[in-house]
């Protein structure tokens, strides 16, 4: 698998991209700015772009998603609970941005729900529904690599804002009790902001679990 990050956007956001080597297939998570650079990666390693996967609808991770499909093709997938932030600039948070959005378009191609298996040549990625820092944030967890993509549901050493329009810290905190503890102390979890960790690791040193 092959397996890159970039550092986009303002608030400096994890996005994700993901290829088969066999198939040439990929996919890219959260793709909230620099489309021109993810778009070069895709380009140079000969790949083809099958999906945008959106874990929630705030516009850090999610700004970009429309240039990047202008440029690349693949469609672009988010929870049916999270559409509505793609089209309010108060609760997707764009207003922070003081000015006019010109990227986000507001329409996606499919919804991502609990249980459903997203496919990338060889590659299984099982959506596991993680609400709690938006009311349909998700998660994708690759059992074959031992990873999970959690977006801003768990940090290291930390958790997603819940304060904002939407927001649940009691659902958060359910979430990774239920859904990203019991995949295993060794999955390597991949943020949507800062260092990656490991379940284990937030399992037993993460304050809010104590």
């Amino acid at each position: 698998m092959i397996l890159e990050s970039f550092v986009v956007g303002m608030l400096q956001t994890n996005c994700y991209l993901l290829g088969d080597e066999t198939s040439k297939s990929c996919v890219v998570i959260d793709p909230g700015g620099e489309a021109k650079r993810i778009a070069r990666t895709i380009t140079a390693k000969g790949l083809k772009l099958e999906a945008i996967l959106l874990t929630h609808g705030h516009f850090d991770h999610v700004l970009d998603a429309w240039t990047l499909k202008d440029m690349c093709g693949g469609l672009i997938y988010i929870h049916p609970a999270d559409k509505p932030l793609l089209k309010d600039r108060m609760v997707g948070l764009g207003a922070l941005l003081m000015g006019k959005i010109t990227g986000l378009k507001g329409q996606v191609d499919g919804e991502l729900r609990e249980g459903d298996i997203v496919r990338c040549g060889k590659i299984s990625m099982n959506v596991l529904e993680t609400p709690g820092h938006t009311p349909g944030h998700v998660s994708f967890f690759l059992p074959d690599y031992n990873i999970v993509f959690v977006g801003d549901t768990l940090f290291a050493g930390s958790i997603g804002r819940t304060d904002f329009p939407g927001g649940s810290y009691e659902q958060l905190i359910e979430s990774v009790r239920t859904k990203i503890f019991p995949l295993g102390d060794d999955v390597v979890v991949y943020p949507g902001h800062g260092p990656k960790t490991t379940v284990g690791r937030e399992r037993m040193t993460n304050p809010f679990f104590f």
